[in-house]
């Protein structure tokens, strides 16, 4: 839900952060926004990974069998096909304009390999972390094609994805009590403003993968380059404009869960315990 209009405080950018190029899986080429150095979580956010290549020896070895516990992976694709497999018997593709959004819960293994020998790979992998009641809950999906993900059209030249979140009355198929995510994918023609009122309380970035932008207003205006995340702040009510080119920009919004996070490789838990824990049922085939 959007805010309360009670409390309506402009947003601004509080950091901008770039991200690291690495590579993951099995030798997959990405940049990672959220999880590295300078940006090791924003929270309930672990890690987001932008990849995007023609090549395909950039992502052609994919991600093979690999386990997860204590968290949710959203993928977002907006180029090329990948393959989702787990022990579970869940398997599905997602296609350009896809979501596929994993509750991982008390464990899984599951591989996401690339359905095309060549062309473009694009797309977003997002962590969400997991409140502790709800780390051992039984792994789901919420997977939707791009024509179950709808289209917000607020004013001329603004088009907006609504994956998760409400925009003028159109919500996003995804749900989530424990964090009430936002997960909006914006497109804005040159010059274009957009406004937005952010849930109170929640942590919010801003990333803009095609274009640049201007957020704020008056002194507190700041510029987001291509490539780049801006942490927001100060308030709720976020206004966004684009630049000389088309923008396209992901805007991501989850309340904090404020608990001590123990995390290592796939596995996020609340204590060095239950950390242990979850590579000995991993490697005990319990999950």
């Amino acid at each position: 839900m959007n805010a309360s209009i009670h409390a309506i405080e402009p947003a601004r950018i509080v950091r901008t952060v770039r991200g690291r190029a690495t590579s993951d899986g099995a030798g997959v080429r990405l940049t990672r926004v959220i999880g590295g150095p300078e940006l090791p979580d924003l929270d309930p956010f672990l890690l987001l990974d932008e990849f995007g290549t023609d090549r395909a020896e950039d992502y052609i070895a994919g991600f093979p069998d690999h386990p997860h516990r204590g968290f949710e992976t959203v993928t977002y694709m907006l180029d090329g096909r990948i393959r989702h497999r787990d022990n579970h018997g869940h398997e599905g593709l997602l296609t350009p304009g896809s979501v596929q959004w994993m509750t991982a819960g008390r464990g899984l293994v599951h591989s996401e390999m690339p359905e095309q020998e060549s062309g473009r790979m694009r797309g977003f992998q997002l962590w969400i972390n997991l409140p502790a009641r709800d780390k051992m809950s039984e792994p789901k999906y919420q997977e939707y094609a791009p024509a179950r993900l709808p289209l917000a059209q607020p004013t001329e030249g603004v088009a907006i994805k609504v994956i998760a979140g409400r925009v003028d009355g159109i919500d996003g198929p995804i749900s989530q009590p424990a964090t009430d995510p936002v997960y909006l994918d914006i497109a804005l023609e040159p010059g274009v403003g957009w406004d937005y009122l952010l849930p109170e309380g929640h942590n919010a970035f801003l990333y803009a993968y095609e274009g640049a932008a201007t957020v704020g207003e008056g002194k507190d205006a700041r510029a987001l380059e291509s490539q780049e995340l801006a942490i927001l702040g100060g308030g709720n009510r976020l206004a966004l404009r684009a630049g000389k080119q088309p923008l396209r920009a992901i805007l991501v919004a989850g309340r904090p869960l404020r608990e001590p996070v123990m995390r290592h490789g796939p596995f996020v838990m609340n204590t060095r315990q239950e950390l242990m824990q979850a590579f000995v049922d991993y490697q005990e085939g319990r999950f």
